[in-house]
């Protein structure tokens, strides 16, 4: 569950099965690990949504195309029994782009003195001046802006975890 919105075995599992080729044999360790990056998902999804970004007349406009060719293929198929997962999947992958966009990657090209200070502040970890190595300097900066994003959001939402469902869908 996360922020009291259960999040089901089925999708879950569909989600895990799809970013693994197919495959739904996994041990508890990786769907744990697994299970971990869907919340981080999940929680920049929230976000997205509680900062409106779902009522924007652009995204929906994006969702409403998708849809209507998603509904065509399932006319022209004549099955498609993951419709809605694959419809959820879209319209939550669309927010959580954009939501990274403005929370990390627009503010990264517009915070050449954030890149700086982080620099300064992490010199130790670098043995080069900035200028021959900015461009992992500023993917460092992003990487510590998402995780402070994401530990933000552990902190604003409430995530509980069914251990027994997870062991119960782990395969040794």
């Amino acid at each position: 569950m996360i922020n009291a919105k259960p999040v089901s075995a089925k999708e879950f599992l569909w989600a895990y099965k799809k970013s693994h080729n197919g495959s739904i044999s996994a041990g508890y360790e990786d769907l744990a690990s697994y299970l971990n990056l869907y919340i981080n998902f999940k929680l920049k999804v929230l976000d997205a949504r509680e900062m409106g970004l779902d009522k924007n007349p652009v995204y929906q406009e994006e969702i409403k195309t998708y849809e209507t060719a998603l509904e065509a293929h399932k006319k022209n198929s004549g099955v498609n029994k993951n419709y809605d997962l694959l419809l959820n999947e879209y319209r939550e992958g669309v927010l959580m782009f954009n939501v990274s966009e403005q929370k990390i990657w627009s503010k990264v090209q517009e915070d050449e003195q954030g890149i700086i200070d982080f620099y300064q502040q992490n010199k130790k970890d670098y043995n080069a001046p900035l200028s021959e190595i900015k461009g992992q300097v500023i993917a460092d900066y992003q990487q510590n802006l998402e995780e402070n994003w994401l530990k933000g959001l552990k902190q604003k939402y409430q995530i509980k975890v069914n251990e027994n469902e997870l062991k119960k869908l782990a395969k040794p």
